[in-house]
C-alpha cells in the first residue's frame, strides 16, 4: 500500500481535506486505501485500524485514518452513529467561537452539513433557508440545535462512499467482549452481535477505544483510573480529600418531547413514580429540595435557584425556560402549520441520575442503574404532564407528547445514557486543574486579566474550550462548576504509559475527574479523535511507536505540521 508522504501539504480551499473526507474520496488521488479483508467464514475482519465506539471521537478518528489511506473497522453498540449528539440525545455543547475557530475544520464541515440537511429536506421559511448560521431547533444551549437522528444521518452520509468501497466496515449493534494481548500490544478483539449473539474476530495494527466508558482498557490490561482523585495527589484546588474511585458524575437518560395544545398525551403512571416524585438527593452542599421540582442548586454558587417551564414559550419570569433550552424543533423556522408544536430534548438537573455508579461495574449493575434512570426520566415526564405548576395556577401540561420517533426507540428514551465520565488512561501526561482552571492557573502563572492563558503544551495536537462543568456525583458531590481557559490538547494525554497500539478517543484520555469537566464536550471529543486518527497512519509510516513520536522533537514537530495541514488548530489565536 502506498503510504502518505507526511511532509506533503494538503491543498486547501476548494479541495480541502475536509471536502475529501466529506465526499468519501482519498485526500490525494494517488493514494489507494487498502480494503478491509474478511475471511471466508465472514467472522474475521482484518484492517489497519479497529475502532470500538461510533461516537464523535470514533467517527472523527475513522475519517482521519480513512483520508490518510488506512482501512478501518468500527463497532457501535447501538444502530446510530454520533454518540452524545445522536444516540444519547444531547445537542452540541460548544464555545462562543465555534463558527470560525477552536475546532477542527472537519467538525465545522459536519456542522454545515447539518444545516444543509435541513435546507434540503425540511420546509423552512425563506428567512430560515437563507440564514447562513441557521439554528434549526432554535435552542439556546447551542448555536446549532437539531434532531438526534439528523446527526446520525449526516455522519452516515459522510461515510457512505468509504463503506461502498469496503475501505470502512461499520458493525452496528456490536459490543466488544474480549481482547487478545501479547506483551504490550493488542492483537485482536472479539465483538458480539447484540441481535444474533454471533461473534466476530477483529484484527488490526492499531486499536482505538472510543467507547463511552473506556471498555477496552480493562479488557486489554491498559492501566487506568476512575472516579475523583485526592488533592494530595494532584494538587487541584477543587479535588477532594481522598481518592474515591467510584465517585463519578451523574449520567442522564435523555428523551424528546413536544407540546400539542388541547390534546392529552399523558403516559401511563411509571411504576417507580412515587419514589422519584419524593426523591431528595443527598448532596454536600445540600440539593435545593426534591429533584422533580423546578429548582436546583445553582452550579456557580450552589444556592437554590428556580427554573422555569412553559411549553408554549410563555413568560417564566427571570428563570430559564427549560422548554427552550435544548429545543430541537422550532415551529417558527418552518412553513406555517407544518409542526403542531416545538420539541425539546430533556437533559435537565431533574433527570440526572445520582443514585449509583455505572463505571467499572458488572453488566447487571449497569443495566439496573440505567433502568432506574429510565424510570426517573419517565417520572419527570409524567410529573410535567400531571403536576407541574402552570402560570394560571393549574397543574400539569397533558399536551406534552413523548417523541419516540425523534429518538429512534420504542420507549421514547435515548438509545444510550448520556455518560459524562468514564475510565481514564494512565497517560504519559495528565492534564490538571493548574493547567486549565482559571483561578489555579492565575496563581501558578502569576498572570491576570488578558494576559492569563492556559498552559502551553509543547506537544499540542488540538484546541478546545468549555468551562469546567461537573454534574452532581453518585457519592454526593454537588455541582463543581468554575471558569477555565481556552486550552490545548496535549499528545501526551492521548498515549497510555505502557500499551503500545491502543489509543483513547472519548472521555478516556489523560485528564483528572476535575479537568474531565472541560475536555468531555462534543467538539473536543471530535478533535481528540481526529488527532488519534492521524497519529496511527503517521506512526505506521514512520515505523515508530506513538510514545517515541512524542519524545522525539523532530518527529513531534513533523506530526504537528501534519495535523495542521489537515485543518486541525494546535494553538489559539493571540486575540
Amino acid at each position: 500500500m502506498n503510504r502518505r508522504n507526511f511532509m506533503g501539504k494538503v491543498v486547501m480551499g476548494g479541495g480541502t481535506i475536509a471536502t475529501a473526507a466529506l465526499s468519501g474520496l482519498p485526500a490525494h488521488a494517488h493514494q489507494e486505501a487498502k480494503r478491509v479483508r474478511i475471511s471466508e467464514s465472514g467472522k474475521v475482519f482484518k484492517a489497519d485500524l479497529i475502532i470500538a465506539g461510533g461516537g464523535l471521537g470514533g467517527c472523527s478518528a475513522a475519517f482521519a485514518a480513512l483520508r490518510n489511506g488506512l482501512s478501518v473497522v468500527m463497532t457501535e453498540e447501538t444502530d446510530w452513529l454520533g454518540g452524545q449528539l445522536s444516540q444519547q440525545g444531547v445537542p452540541p455543547d460548544e464555545h462562543q467561537w465555534i463558527e470560525t475557530h477552536g475546532a477542527p475544520e472537519l467538525y465545522r464541515v459536519f456542522r454545515e452539513k447539518i444545516r444543509d440537511y435541513y435546507k434540503r429536506c425540511y420546509p423552512l421559511t425563506p428567512e430560515a433557508a437563507s440564514n447562513k448560521r441557521l439554528n434549526p431547533g432554535g435552542g439556546s444551549v447551542s448555536r446549532l440545535c437539531f434532531e438526534p437522528k439528523v446527526g446520525h444521518l449526516v455522519l452516515q452520509e459522510m461515510f457512505a462512499s468509504y463503506e461502498s468501497s469496503r475501505k470502512l466496515i461499520i458493525l452496528k449493534q456490536h459490543k466488544i467482549q474480549t481482547a487478545k494481548v501479547h506483551g504490550k500490544r493488542v492483537q485482536s478483539l472479539t465483538a458480539k452481535n447484540l441481535i444474533t449473539g454471533n461473534t466476530s474476530l477483529l484484527e488490526g495494527e492499531y486499536f482505538v477505544d472510543a467507547t463511552e466508558l473506556g471498555d477496552l482498557l480493562p479488557l486489554t490490561g491498559t492501566a487506568y483510573v476512575t472516579g475523583s482523585e485526592a488533592k494530595g495527589d494532584t494538587g487541584e484546588f477543587h479535588a477532594g480529600v481522598t481518592h474515591r474511585p467510584e465517585n463519578n458524575q451523574a449520567f442522564t437518560v435523555c428523551f424528546a418531547m413536544d407540546y400539542v395544545k388541547g390534546e392529552d398525551w399523558t403516559i401511563p403512571k411509571p411504576s417507580d413514580y412515587e419514589f422519584w416524585r419524593n426523591f431528595e438527593p443527598q448532596m454536600n452542599p445540600p440539593w435545593a429540595g426534591k429533584m422533580l421540582e423546578l429548582n436546583y442548586s445553582n452550579p456557580k454558587n450552589l444556592k437554590p435557584k428556580a427554573l422555569g417551564f412553559h411549553p408554549e414559550g410563555g413568560k417564566t419570569g427571570n428563570n430559564l425556560n427549560l422548554m427552550v433550552y435544548r429545543k430541537i424543533i422550532a415551529q417558527k423556522n418552518h412553513q406555517p402549520g407544518f409542526y403542531e408544536g416545538d420539541a425539546t430534548l430533556v437533559n435537565w438537573p431533574q433527570n440526572d441520575y445520582v443514585s449509583g455508579n455505572i463505571v467499572d461495574v458488572s453488566e447487571e449493575t449497569f443495566k439496573k442503574h440505567v433502568d432506574a434512570g429510565k424510570q426517573q426520566s419517565l417520572s419527570l415526564l409524567y410529573w410535567l404532564q400531571t403536576e407541574a405548576p402552570r402560570p394560571d395556577g393549574g397543574k400539569g401540561w397533558p399536551g406534552l407528547r413523548l417523541r419516540n420517533d425523534l429518538m429512534g426507540t420504542e420507549d421514547g428514551l435515548a438509545k444510550y445514557p448520556y455518560v459524562r465520565e468514564s475510565r481514564r488512561i494512565k497517560s504519559l501526561f495528565t492534564v490538571l486543574e493548574e493547567h486549565v482552571g482559571a483561578t489555579q492557573r492565575a496563581q501558578v502563572s502569576g498572570l491576570e486579566g488578558k494576559d492569563l492563558k492556559a498552559a502551553v503544551f509543547h506537544d499540542s495536537v488540538g484546541i478546545g474550550y468549555y468551562h469546567i462543568d461537573l454534574h452532581p456525583s453518585c457519592e454526593g458531590d454537588n455541582y463543581i462548576d468554575f471558569g477555565s481557559l481556552p486550552f490545548q490538547i496535549p499528545l501526551g494525554a492521548l498515549i497510555p504509559q505502557e500499551t503500545e497500539n491502543l489509543l483513547p478517543a472519548n472521555k478516556n484520555i489523560g485528564t483528572t475527574h476535575i479537568t474531565n469537566g472541560c475536555y468531555r464536550l462534543h467538539p473536543v471529543e471530535w478533535s481528540i479523535g481526529e488527532a488519534v486518527g492521524m497519529l496511527v497512519p503517521f506512526a505506521i509510516s514512520k515505523k515508530e511507536q506513538p510514545k517515541n513520536i512524542r519524545e522525539n522533537s523532530g518527529l513531534l514537530n513533523e506530526f504537528q505540521s501534519f495535523v495542521r495541514s489537515q485543518g486541525i488548530e494546535t494553538n489559539w489565536p493571540e486575540s
